[in-house]
């Protein structure tokens, strides 16, 4: 039976419109396919969710990935207001869920910075029970230790926990700890797989 619904944030609790974001500063198409290549596209968008560098020492990363478009990326990111977006379902949707005797908490990558110019789409956070957010134990999807922190963190039976996520390959490692798991596509089509491991 499951007790524990475990949520992803971005693209499931709330949305991460990093396109959107980066065409709303009219660049040519060429510079923002270059931006997403020296960000989002690259492994050091990683280093960026893990937190365990500076602000600065990332974006010298990212410079590093393109130094042709340093003023382009500090212009980007040096406030990602309006990177992240509003779910009108989120808070419903947790406290639902908790209404029902479900615990609810998050497992999302997601960087300081983030989480600091993004604060009021963040609010849903304030309704779950808890949870890990990466920047803060500097350890990342797919990796193995972050799932098994949150089980020990919260003294969690993996059979007993379902994680959502819209990103596939985040799904496997919880499985091999023996979570049920749901790959997140929209909020109805997850809902009816919750459905049929006996959440409603």
């Amino acid at each position: 039976m499951i007790k524990t619904v475990i949520f992803d944030i971005g693209n499931v609790l709330a949305g991460f419109a990093w396109e959107e974001y980066f065409r709303s500063f009219g660049y040519p198409e060429e510079i923002f396919q270059r931006l997403a290549k020296a960000t989002v596209g690259s492994r050091s968008w990683q280093e960026h969710d893990r937190g365990a560098l500076s602000d600065e020492e990332i974006m010298d990363l990212f410079i590093g990935n393109d130094p042709g478009i340093e003023k382009e990326l500090r212009e980007t990111l040096d406030n990602i207001d309006g990177m992240l977006v509003r779910y009108d379902y989120a808070i419903p949707w947790i406290q639902e869920l908790k209404g029902k005797g479900y615990q609810v908490l998050v497992l999302s990558n997601f960087a300081h910075k983030a989480y600091e110019d993004c604060k009021d789409v963040l609010d849903f956070l304030d309704y779950v029970d808890g949870g890990i957010l990466s920047f803060r134990d500097k350890v990342v999807k797919p990796e193995p230790e972050i799932y098994r922190l949150l089980m020990e963190r919260y003294g969690l039976k993996p059979e007993e926990c379902v994680f959502l996520d819209d990103t596939e390959k985040n799904l496997p490692p919880a499985e091999a700890f023996g979570m049920h798991t749901v790959h997140f596509k929209n909020r109805e089509q997850a809902v009816e797989e919750l459905k049929k491991m006996g959440v409603e």
